[in-house]
């Protein structure tokens, strides 16, 4: 099938194919006209980088799994590099996670101080000398 019956069957865009070609994630032939091939096989792999893009996994980690990857969700085989992988990107996905709950835990209590402080006006010192 072509780009454009691939892009149609899989609800991604055409752009996006060519992307996940280039990352090496999904594989075409090409025509004697120059043009993309793609077999049956590429609708199960797009699903599957969809899924993995949604767990928040990078392109370069997609290419690793994928090798791993069994179905549409996908199942992954649980082999120690896929695992370790998975274990850092998980790791990294805590430490954001961490920096955003600081940020969040210093605006509310800038908040909290900014309330008990009870101006009435802003800037507060306006009017004030």
């Amino acid at each position: 099938m072509k780009i454009g019956e691939l892009s149609h069957r899989t609800g991604v865009n055409a752009h996006q194919l060519r992307y996940y070609e280039a990352q090496g994630l999904l594989e075409a032939e090409r025509g004697s006209n120059g043009y993309r091939e793609y077999d049956e096989t590429a609708l199960l792999r797009v699903k599957q980088i969809r899924h993995l893009l949604a767990a928040g996994l990078s392109s370069e980690d997609i290419a690793y799994l994928l090798p791993c990857a069994i179905g549409e969700e996908p199942e992954l085989i649980g082999c120690p590099e896929l695992l370790a992988a998975m274990r850092e990107r998980l790791g990294r996905l805590d430490e954001q996670l961490a920096k955003i709950a600081r940020s969040r835990d210093a605006l509310a209590g800038y908040i909290d101080a900014a309330e008990r402080t009870g101006a009435k006006t802003y800037p507060p010192f306006e009017g004030a000398a």
